[in-house]
C-alpha cells in the first residue's frame, strides 16, 4: 500500500497553501524526517491512484502532501480530511487544500483542524477521518479519489468469501473483510450482473444459510449501477462488539436481496466465518430403487468448524414432488433405524441441502464422521409413501 511521493520542505507555522506548478521547485523531505504514508484511490475504477503523505515538522505543525496518478487533467480539485470511515461518510475536519490536476500535487501545513482545535502528527496518526479528493468545488459529491487514514488504515489483513447466486440466475460475487489498525473492518460486497438503477438490502445473519436465521449485521445496500457495497464493521445491530476477528469467526451467512419490496428474493447467498467451506468432500453415489430414472449423489463438503453441508441431488424427480430423506444405520441389506434427518429434497430442483453437525440423538456428528459412519441413506416417494424408496446407498465404512 506504501507509495513514493514528491515531497518539500514547509517551515511556515500555520496553515498554509503553497501551489506549485512544476516539480522543479519542490525540496526534497530529508528522510530522516518523520512522515507516515497512506494510500488513496479511485472509487469507480477511473484508475486515479495516488498518496497522502503525513510529514512531522520541526514546529509541531504537520504537513501533508497529496500525489496522485492518472488525475482528471486541467482541473482543480479540492481535498479534505473527513471524520469517521469512507464508508460512513463525515464532516470535514481539516480543508486540504486543492490538488492541481497538472501536477496531481499539493501540499499544506497546518497546525489545527477547521474548527481551531489543535491537532498534532501523533493526533492524525491515530485519527478516526478518511481522505475526500473531489471533482471540482461545484462537483463535491463526485468524488475523484479516496482513502481512510489513521486508526481506519487497512492492515492488509483480508478474508473474502464466495457469493453464489440463488433466487435470480447469473448474479453471484464476494464479500472480502479487511482489518482495519483499530481491530474494526471495512466489508465489501462485490457483484456481477446487477441491474442499474437498483438497490439491494444485505444482512449478515445468524447460523449457516440452509439453517436460516435472523439478522445481526444491516450491511450498506448493494448499488446494482456498480454491483459495490462498502460498510464499516464495528459492532452488531444490537451493539455488541463485533470487529474484523469476530466476522471471520462468526456463526453466519450474508444474503442480498432483491430490494427492500421483495426481501424474499435472494439474489445471492454464501457462508461466512467458521461456517466457510474448507473445499474438502466426501461423495456417495445414491442408486434408483423402486422409481425407475431416478438416482443421484450425496456430497458432504466440509466446513471450517468440522461440521458439514450436506448436499443431495437427484435426476429426474417429480416437478412439485417432495421427498424424505434420511441417515439409516447398518448397510442398505441389514437396514436399521433413523439416526440423521436430511430437509427433503425439492422435486422440482432435485436439491435437497441440508448443515450436518449432530445426530437426531445430539450425539455430536460432523465432517470427520461420515466417512466413519457405519450407515446408509434412504429417499422415499413421500411423507405417506415411506415403503417406496426412490433412491438409496451406503455411506461411510459400508461404502
Amino acid at each position: 500500500m506504501k507509495k513514493l511521493f514528491k515531497s518539500l520542505i514547509l517551515v511556515l507555522p500555520l496553515v498554509i497553501l503553497m501551489g506549485c506548478s512544476s516539480d522543479d521547485h519542490i525540496t526534497p523531505i530529508p528522510s530522516s524526517q518523520t512522515s507516515k504514508t497512506f494510500a488513496l484511490g479511485s472509487i469507480d475504477d477511473n484508475n486515479v491512484n495516488g498518496t497522502a503523505k503525513f510529514i512531522k515538522n520541526e514546529d509541531e505543525s504537520v504537513t501533508v502532501e497529496l500525489d496522485f496518478t492518472a488525475i482528471p487533467t486541467g482541473g482543480m480539485h479540492p481535498a479534505h480530511i473527513h471524520y469517521n470511515t469512507a464508508a460512513e461518510g463525515g464532516g470535514i475536519a481539516i480543508t486540504l487544500g486543492i490538488v492541481s490536476g497538472t501536477t496531481g500535487f499539493s501540499t499544506i501545513t497546518f497546525s489545527a483542524l477547521d474548527d481551531g482545535t489543535p491537532v498534532t502528527y501523533e493526533e492524525l496518526l491515530s485519527f478516526d477521518g478518511y481522505i475526500n479528493v473531489h471533482e471540482s468545488d461545484s462537483q463535491l459529491d463526485i468524488i475523484v479519489a479516496q482513502g481512510d487514514i489513521g486508526q481506519n488504515e487497512l492492515t492488509g489483513v483480508s478474508k473474502t468469501y464466495s457469493l453464489s447466486e440463488k433466487d435470480v440466475p447469473g448474479i453471484s460475487g464476494t464479500a472480502t473483510f479487511s482489518e482495519r489498525e483499530n481491530g474494526e473492518a471495512l466489508a465489501v460486497i462485490q457483484l456481477s450482473n446487477t441491474v442499474s438503477g437498483d438497490m439491494h438490502p444485505a444482512h449478515i445473519h445468524t447460523n449457516t444459510a440452509v439453517e436460516g436465521g435472523g439478522v445481526a449485521f444491516t450491511l450498506n445496500p448493494v448499488n446494482g449501477d456498480t454491483g459495490k457495497s462498502y460498510t464499516n464493521v464495528s459492532e452488531l445491530d444490537d451493539a455488541t462488539s463485533f470487529l474484523y476477528i469476530d466476522a471471520i469467526n462468526f456463526d453466519g451467512y450474508i444474503n442480498v436481496h432483491e430490494s427492500d419490496m421483495n426481501p424474499g428474493t435472494i439474489i445471492a447467498q454464501g457462508d461466512i466465518g467458521q461456517n466457510e467451506l474448507t473445499g474438502e468432500s466426501i461423495n456417495y453415489n445414491l442408486s434408483e430403487v423402486d422409481v425407475i430414472g431416478i438416482s443421484g449423489t450425496a456430497t458432504f463438503f466440509q466446513r471450517t468448524n468440522g461440521e458439514a453441508l450436506a448436499v443431495i441431488v437427484l435426476e429426474n424427480t417429480p416437478v412439485d414432488g417432495v421427498h424424505p430423506a434420511y441417515i439409516y444405520a447398518n448397510d442398505v441389506d441389514t437396514g436399521g433405524s433413523v439416526i440423521f434427518t436430511f430437509n427433503p429434497i425439492d422435486g422440482n430442483t432435485g436439491v435437497s441441502q441440508t448443515n450436518l453437525a449432530a445426530l437426531d440423538d445430539d450425539t455430536v456428528f460432523g465432517f470427520e464422521d461420515v466417512s466413519d459412519v457405519n450407515g446408509h441413506i434412504k429417499v422415499h416417494l413421500s411423507s405417506t409413501q415411506l415403503t417406496t424408496i426412490v433412491a438409496q446407498g451406503n455411506i461411510g465404512s459400508n461404502d
